[in-house]
C-alpha cells in the first residue's frame, strides 16, 4: 500500500463505500467502472458510480454523483472523497470532477485505490492547483 500526505488507513470507510458504489456502475459502453466515496463534515458517506450514456456527452462520473446525492440530501461541507477503479495504474479524477471537488469540497484529501489494494493520498490543491472559484469572479 503506498500512501502520502496522510494515512490511508484513516480513510477505509471511504474506499470500501467506493468499492462497494462502484459495483452499482453503468458501464455498458466502455466496461470502465468507477466508484466513489465522499464524506461529509457530518460523518455521513455518499457512495456514487459513474452512470454511461450512448451519447457519452450525458455520462456523470462517480465523483460528481456522490457529490450530487450528498448536496440533494442537504449535506454541506466534506472532508475527504475516495475513487476505486479496477486498474493498475491509479486513477485520479477527470479535470470536471477536479472542478466540482474542490468549488464544492475545497482542499480535501483525494484518496485514489485500485482493488489490488494499493492506495494514494493526494491533497486536492496538488490535483488542482490554480482553481477557477469564486474568489476568480
Amino acid at each position: 500500500m503506498s500512501e502520502s500526505h496522510a494515512s490511508a488507513a484513516e480513510f477505509e470507510s471511504l474506499i470500501t463505500a467506493a468499492k462497494s458504489a462502484r459495483e452499482n456502475a453503468h458501464a455498458a459502453y466502455s466496461n470502465f467502472r468507477v466508484g466513489a466515496g465522499l464524506r461529509a463534515a457530518s460523518g455521513r458517506i455518499f457512495g456514487g458510480c459513474n452512470v454511461e450514456n450512448a451519447t457519452y456527452g450525458l455520462t456523470i462520473c462517480a465523483e460528481r454523483v456522490a457529490i450530487f446525492k450528498a448536496i440533494s440530501e442537504g449535506e454541506r461541507g466534506f472532508d475527504a472523497i475516495a475513487v476505486v477503479t479496477d486498474t493498475d495504474a491509479l486513477t485520479p479524477p477527470c479535470g470536471a470532477c477536479r472542478q466540482l471537488i474542490w468549488e464544492f469540497c475545497g482542499d480535501i484529501p483525494v484518496i485514489l485505490a485500485n482493488l489490488k489494494g494499493n492506495v494514494e493520498v493526494i491533497p486536492m490543491n496538488e490535483l488542482f492547483p490554480k482553481p477557477f472559484d469564486a474568489s476568480s469572479l
